[in-house]
């Protein structure tokens, strides 16, 4: 074996192609000419019985994705690696490997533990291809699937929300030392969790697939919900999860590095950003519905004071602005963010997600500039994520 950092995790890489351990690949810190390109994702993907591996580029606004078979990938990925991008880390189910140049331009090359990851699956399926085969005990207590792993009747649309959900969070925290150091337990809330489906799911993807130590809190008002879900985490043998009854205003400030928040009604979505922004977590993943609070101030422009007579057309347009000033708050306040469909309308009405990742940067006046400009443009003078932020929406 060659004594090369490089060539060394490139044999890696292809053997792990070879022998069929191989789950995923993430290249960053790239230093090409696209100023927005954060990394590139690559896993294996059955299309049309075909064997072929997904490259996801992932911009600052949006992802683009490839499928190439395994020669070209691995040809591409040779290219691509020392030039365009200086940090790689390859998942496999024996081993992981991680390939860094640092500013000096020198290599190093470290392994790891595996990475235990579900095998690809076809595009076309609605499986949980992020999720171990030992979910399948918490889907059958929650009555997702049966004994059989099959998807119960009716639960279909959930099956295919918690296979996205764990899709996404895979994208979201792919990013090599995300969160620091790697033995320490990261700290996750999930607020108005429900049932617990995303809770557990969450748990068993950094647990159990990104092989992370976890503290996962579900956080629910209902009671009986609380004690089912504290019951099936038992059962199940969920060490590091629990659920809690409270609301997202009940919860003492304490440092997180994610908070999860879906279908927190109205100003619930503020109040849940807020708490994640003074914990100063890493990582925001919030679906937003029912925004209210901002269909009485709407004050039509000129140009659209007709088509807003319509009450559908006002509803659509206080959504809009409402997860819009969301979005540009939480990058004054320093995040990345990232709006984007959830789960097909076909499924749910309730399928815009917000994600937003930390990047330490201080807020700025172009920043807020712009925050001012859209609410000005609408007449909003007061939306509550920007009181719990202290910021003057009408004003410096």
């Amino acid at each position: 074996m060659s004594p090369d950092p490089l060539a060394r995790f490139l044999d890696a890489l292809g053997a792990s192609v070879a022998d069929g351990s191989f789950a995923k690949l993430t290249l960053a810190r790239p230093t090409g000419s696209e100023a927005d390109l954060k990394n590139l994702i690559v896993r294996p993907v059955e299309l049309r019985g075909s064997r072929q591996f997904s490259f996801v580029w992932r911009h600052a606004t949006r992802d683009v994705t490839k499928n190439h078979p395994p020669a070209e990938a691995l040809t591409q990925i040779a290219q691509l690696l020392g030039r365009e991008f200086h940090s790689a880390h390859l998942f496999t189910s024996e081993r992981s490997a991680q390939f860094e140049i640092d500013p000096k331009g020198s290599p190093t090359l470290h392994f790891g533990p595996p990475a235990a990851t579900a095998s690809a699956g076809a595009h076309d399926q609605p499986k949980q291809r992020l999720l171990p085969r030992e979910s399948q005990d918490w889907l059958q207590s929650l009555g997702v699937t049966t004994a059989t792993g099959a998807v119960a009747s009716g639960m279909a649309d959930k099956h295919r929300q918690i296979a996205k959900f764990v899709e996404i969070l895979s994208h979201r925290t792919a990013e090599p030392g995300l969160f620091g150091d790697a033995n320490r337990p990261l700290e996750i809330a999930d607020m108005g969790c429900g049932k617990g489906y995303l809770t557990f799911a969450t748990h068993d993807y950094f647990a159990r697939v990104a092989r992370r130590p976890v503290h996962v809190r579900g956080i629910e008002l209902r009671p009986k919900l609380v004690a089912e879900c504290n019951r099936v985490a038992r059962a199940t043998h969920r060490e590091g999860l629990l659920f809690e009854e409270g609301t997202i205003a009940s919860q003492a400030s304490r440092p997180l590095d994610v908070l999860i928040a879906l279908h927190a009604c109205d100003t619930a979505t503020d109040d849940a950003i807020a708490h994640g922004i003074a914990a100063k977590a890493v990582l925001i993943v919030v679906a937003p519905c029912c925004q209210k609070e901002l269909r009485p101030q709407l004050t039509a422009p000129p140009v659209l004071a007709g088509p807003l007579r319509h009450g559908i057309f006002q509803e659509r347009h206080a959504e809009f602005v409402t997860d819009a000033l969301r979005a540009l708050l939480l990058e004054w306040a320093g995040y990345e963010t990232k709006v984007f469909e959830f789960i097909s309308t076909e499924h749910t009405a309730k399928n815009t997600m917000i994600t937003a990742t930390r990047r330490h940067s201080p807020p700025d006046d172009n920043a807020a500039n712009t925050v001012r400009d859209l609410a000005a443009f609408y007449g909003i003078r007061e939306q509550r994520l920007a009181r719990h932020l202290g910021f003057a929406l009408t004003g410096k």
